[in-house]
């Protein structure tokens, strides 16, 4: 099945027509960007993941910084499936960073033996981050109202979405923010060992949110998706690449 959207977005008051082709089958899924009227070189990104939400997000980057990347390249993307290394559910940002990372390593080594030739490759890892304060601060009436707001005493979940961006030779993080779990969803992730996927259908009472808003979406209130939250890790991971002059004179000076 082919599905073809026209994109429109101005670079330097020029706005540049793009099509949007994306091919769908058994362990990988293709999406290639076009660019009307002129010919261009081709580049190559391969994604770790063929989960819509994730590739998605690859697409809504590539709109706001592929001018910026490359003016001249035609970028198409390769979706793989490939193991994270990790815990279906990352339980620290830790984990999560070294999921994403493991992902792209995954693709590099996959491309190596087979000769296939990717400007980038990504790696993206969704999981939570635990904060656990033993230290007691604040008022005992504030301790209180934090105890029965969240029913867990200091301990506070977050949802977090990674992005890991490397060319083959060095590779950069880009994070989402954080979205705080309510304690009874909490719970079914730490507590039980349930993964959250499994446990966000339950809490939410749907089937498959991970491959739509996701949980993101479902705590949000789909204000913030799955998608949005890897789109903004995407883009803070390839800052380092067409921002790098910034970058290239903040090593110079540290």
């Amino acid at each position: 099945m082919v599905q073809q959207t026209d994109l429109n977005y101005s670079t330097e008051g020029k706005r540049r027509a793009f099509l949007f082709l994306r091919w769908s089958f058994a362990k990988r899924t293709k999406i290639a960007y076009y660019t009307a009227g002129k010919i261009m070189s081709k580049s190559l990104i391969a994604v770790g993941s063929t989960r819509g939400p994730k590739l998605d997000a690859v697409h809504d980057a590539l709109k706001l910084c592929a001018e910026q990347l490359n003016p001249s390249a035609q970028f198409g993307v390769l979706g793989f499936a490939v193991d994270s290394g990790v815990r279906h559910t990352p339980l620290s940002s830790e984990e999560s960073m070294r999921g994403a990372r493991q992902r792209t390593e995954a693709l590099m080594q996959m491309a190596s033996g087979t000769g296939a030739v990717y400007q980038y490759f990504v790696g993206l890892e969704g999981g939570l981050e635990v904060m656990e304060s033993t230290q007691s601060h604040g008022s005992n009436e504030s301790r209180a109202e934090d105890t029965s707001s969240t029913g867990e005493g200091d301990r506070r979940v977050f949802l977090e979405s990674w992005a890991y961006v490397s060319d083959g030779s060095r590779g950069h993080f880009g994070r989402s923010g954080g979205i705080e779990l309510p304690p009874a969803l909490a719970r079914e992730v730490l507590d039980k060992g349930v993964e959250l996927a499994t446990a966000i259908d339950k809490f939410a009472g749907m089937a498959g949110i991970r491959d739509n808003q996701g949980a993101w979406g479902v705590l949000s209130n789909n204000l913030i998706t799955r998608r949005e939250a890897f789109r903004i890790a995407l883009v803070a991971a390839f800052a380092p690449f067409f921002n790098a002059n910034l970058f290239r004179v903040a090593r110079a000076a540290s």
